[in-house]
């Protein structure tokens, strides 16, 4: 039957319904039950063995077989599915039953047993409609393998799908745990301002907006990191933000312009301190949500378990990508990137090395690794190296060749920082539309004075991508960014 005539047929029955006075859409039920809990409250049960023990349960009709003198439904609620029964004999109102359809939402009072079959089931005593569905559930054999309905219909995806529920009660654990984590080790969860005057805390194209009461342009926030920084300057000594970062870039397998990132600011410390609560975090997470730290990802066995491995960026391009830039002249390492058909301009020789990396190194870090000590180029926020210049104190996180994570020991001197944030306006004023603003009330706050720190910044949806062995971040968001509809 065509979609249309069953959509016409259920908006009827719904008229019948409201005809005879019983309200489709009542206000609510008092479930008392879940499925999963009776599976495993009644598995012991034997073969045809009958309870007198009344439950309550309500959920979404899956499957419905209405029939002359018997019939059999399956509803499913958040924890998993069960078998109703019904019988003419024993059921008052057994010929309402035909008014209800796959997809609706039904209230249930009966008794327990088991078939002759092995399945727990539910003798209806009491039966109410919760909630007609006029629209029916997709064939499970056809649109619902079909990622683009899945993702743009998340609802639809749940319901034919149930355990993708698993892996976003796993995305909770995560987060959960996160914040245990940081909280047991004297970290303060604090919030930041969504929309910004002045973006910055990375290089990224930032999301512009309006607002009208002060007829001015705001951006969406690409990073917590310069707020976090202020109230570093304000007295706070361990703060983090896990939060949601916009940025107006590529969206690919692990790249959503909307994600969630935690980043945190501990005065005193330095990027080796954030290394070590770096594999503590993901060590910790992954035995609380998992119960071990070797995880399989798509085939690949990789453990967690600190300590992870520590190499240079120089020192992992000399051994992964047979480039020693050390001893490589600029106009060799133009050469090189010519060879790899990459492109930079003007050209830098710190970015040159950045780049060069990208493109040989990264997909060969499988197991956990921090990447340490960039060229100083690579970003203007970051103390120089305390034995070498020409670098600055900042490591990547790597696992599966994918970047995790950024963390720097800060820059806190603002003469210098005030200098670097300059050239940044200047590459800005060159067309770069990833270039880094400066933000005066920023340097005002650390011009006040900022402690030493060290700061980190993790992005969440991977970490969920690997502990759920999600093959695109799509699959670990909920409400992913798609294009119109239309489109």
């Amino acid at each position: 039957m065509a979609e249309e005539q069953i959509i016409n047929q259920r908006k009827q029955k719904l008229r019948n319904l409201e005809e005879a006075g019983i309200n489709p859409y009542p206000y609510s039920f008092d479930k008392k039950h879940n499925a999963a809990e009776l599976q495993k409250e009644f598995s012991k049960l034997k073969k045809e063995e009958k309870t007198k023990k009344t439950v309550t349960i309500a959920g979404r009709v899956m499957i419905a077989r209405v029939l002359g003198k018997i019939s059999f439904f399956e509803i499913q609620d958040q924890t998993g599915r069960i078998q109703l029964y019904a019988s003419k004999e024993t059921l008052k109102d057994y010929n309402k039953l035909k008014k209800i359809d796959s997809g609706d939402f039904i209230g249930i009072k009966g008794t327990i047993f088991k078939t002759r079959t092995g399945e727990i089931t539910i003798n209806i005593k009491e039966f109410e409609l919760l909630s007609k569905s006029i629209i029916p559930l997709p064939s499970k054999w056809h649109g619902l393998k079909d990622d683009e309905i899945r993702y743009r219909q998340r609802y639809l995806d749940l319901i034919a799908n149930p355990e993708i529920k698993e892996t976003f009660v796993k995305r909770a654990k995560i987060i959960k745990s996160i914040r245990e984590f940081l909280d047991e080790r004297g970290f303060m969860e604090v919030e930041i301002p969504t929309m910004q005057p002045i973006y910055g805390g990375a290089n990224a194209k930032p999301f512009k907006t309006h607002i009208n009461a002060f007829d001015m342009d705001l951006f969406l926030s690409i990073s917590p990191e310069l707020h976090l920084k202020r109230l570093l300057v304000g007295g706070f000594e361990k703060v983090y933000s896990l939060a949601k970062s916009f940025r107006n870039e590529g969206v690919d397998r692990t790249h959503n312009p909307e994600f969630t990132m935690m980043e945190c600011y501990w005065a005193y410390a330095d990027y080796t301190d954030m290394e070590k609560l770096t594999e503590e975090l993901y060590e910790y997470v992954a035995k609380k949500v998992l119960g071990t730290t070797k995880i399989e990802y798509q085939g690949t066995k990789i453990d967690l378990k600190a300590p992870w491995k520590k190499i240079s960026m120089i020192d992992a391009l000399k051994k992964y990508g047979k480039i020693d830039a050390n001893k490589l002249t600029d106009k060799q390492l133009q050469t090189e990137l010519k060879k790899n058909n990459l492109t930079l301009k003007p050209f830098n020789r710190g970015l040159a090395i950045n780049e060069l990396f990208e493109e040989l190194v990264e997909d060969k870090l499988i197991q956990p690794t921090f990447i340490k000590d960039h060229p100083k180029e690579t970003t203007p926020l970051c103390k120089i190296h305390r034995k070498n210049p020409e670098l600055i104190e900042r490591f990547e996180p790597f696992i599966n060749g994918w970047e995790i994570g950024n963390a720097y020991s800060e820059l806190n001197n603002p003469i210098k920082q005030r200098e670097l944030l300059m050239e940044q306006e200047d590459l800005g004023r060159g067309g770069d539309e990833e270039y880094h603003p400066l933000d005066e009330d920023f340097i005002r706050a650390i011009e006040t004075g900022m402690p030493p720190a060290g700061g980190l910044g993790l992005g969440i949806d991977r970490l969920v991508m690997l502990l759920t062995n999600s093959k695109s971040i799509r699959d670990v968001i909920l409400f992913p960014t798609m294009r119109p509809e239309n489109e």
